[in-house]
């Protein structure tokens, strides 16, 4: 069974490092589904109706599965099934606080480059969003937000830093989370203010400033995603959700 590799379906063709042309297409597009979404979280994965849906064997399905589970998206329980992963309060704490520490640095680096073309972009995106907000387009702006950290760490223009957040984004499934936290009341608004203040900072070259604003922004976004969230959950940690 080797139709993938003549009668390509859904995602990108493009191999993945290490992982051969068929089994990164299944990782990429499944990365994809679950990062956006489109697959809910608890959701079981088989293996089985994902080779007929891409029309390859179950080998690379299987080898794909297991990449993703090493990225913190999907969940092997042997006996039982594969599933996509529910993160637990305690872990949307723990890594809310790796984004802070890699957005705040991020912020700081980019404050340091001077006026480079990522400034211009976020300029334009902050008028979008402005505009976003007026008319109250929440899943415009949702996507507004995550373009606007997202050139924040390519200003960056750190690499390892850039590396690093990717994975931590792939493990958070940001897309999902980010409307959670914007349907709390007044949190866009809120929201945009906070990455105006930012870029005011880096425009102003204060490296220092804008780290801790940074990190501020990403912390009450926490807040808020976490006040949206159902309680409960074993392995939460004492004293974060509200801090």
């Amino acid at each position: 069974m080797n139709r993938g590799k003549t009668e390509p379906k859904r995602g990108s063709s493009r191999p993945e490092a290490g992982g051969g042309s068929v089994q990164g297409r299944v990782i990429a597009e499944m990365r994809r589904r679950i990062i956006k979404g489109d697959i809910e979280p608890g959701a079981p994965l088989s293996e089985l109706a994902l080779a007929e849906e891409f029309g390859v064997s179950r080998t690379p399905v299987r080898e794909a599965l297991k990449q993703l589970q090493t990225e913190g998206l999907v969940e092997i329980r042997p006996r039982v099934g594969t599933f996509v992963t529910t993160p637990s309060r305690r872990e949307i704490t723990e890594l809310f606080e790796m984004k802070e520490l890699i957005e705040g640095a991020a912020a700081r680096l980019l404050a340091l480059r001077g006026r480079v073309p990522e400034i211009d972009m976020l300029e334009r995106n902050l008028r979008e969003a402005d505009a976003a907000v007026a008319r109250d387009d929440r899943e415009r702006y949702a996507e507004l937000v995550q373009e606007f950290h997202d050139l924040l760490i390519t200003g960056a223009d750190n690499s390892k830093l850039e590396a690093h957040y990717r994975i931590l984004m792939n493990q958070l499934a940001y897309s999902r989370l980010v409307n959670t936290s914007l349907s709390q009341p007044g949190r866009p608004l809120q929201s945009d203010r906070e990455h105006h203040r930012v870029l005011e900072l880096i425009l102003e070259k204060d490296g220092d400033s804008a780290e801790q604003v940074m990190r501020e922004h990403v912390r009450a976004s926490r807040r808020a995603l976490l006040a949206g969230l159902p309680l409960g959950g074993s392995n939460e940690r004492s004293g974060t959700a509200g801090s």
